[in-house]
């Protein structure tokens, strides 16, 4: 992964990340991917959960621009079967949702960013599912 690639994904992220309709929209579009998602945030406050999800993505971000992976490992130990039990075939749902809400507000989206947000992220997100 370049550093042309984690400095686009880091310049998206900085146009969406101070709205927080980005992570509502986010979150309603997850959700509604499944209704087994859905019965995961049934009583979650999902303020916090959105505070949450923005520093999870920034976390990605910075893994994809060298940061070490110690609050991914965490991430995905808090994921596993022995925690929230966040199934692996999730996640699918989740990068998607991801980009469709990327796609929605980040003003200068096109299909070579979401190629870059896929190289980027897609290793942070194995190293969480994997932890399964």
């Amino acid at each position: 992964m370049g550093t042309a690639d984690s400095d686009m994904v880091f310049q998206s992220y900085g146009r969406c990340c101070n709205d927080e309709q980005f992570f509502v929209d986010f979150y309603d579009r997850f959700m509604g991917s499944s209704a087994e998602i859905r019965a995961l945030f049934a009583d979650t406050d999902m303020r916090q959960q959105r505070h949450l999800l923005r520093n999870g993505i920034m976390q990605l971000v910075l893994h994809a621009r060298g940061m070490a992976d110690t609050k991914l490992r965490a991430l995905g130990q808090s994921h596993s079967r022995n925690g929230y039990n966040i199934r692996p075939e999730w996640y699918r749902l989740w990068l998607d949702a991801l980009m469709a809400t990327l796609r929605q507000h980040d003003r200068a989206f096109s299909d070579e960013v979401e190629a870059a947000w896929r190289r980027a992220i897609g290793a942070g997100i194995a190293l969480i599912r994997d932890a399964y």
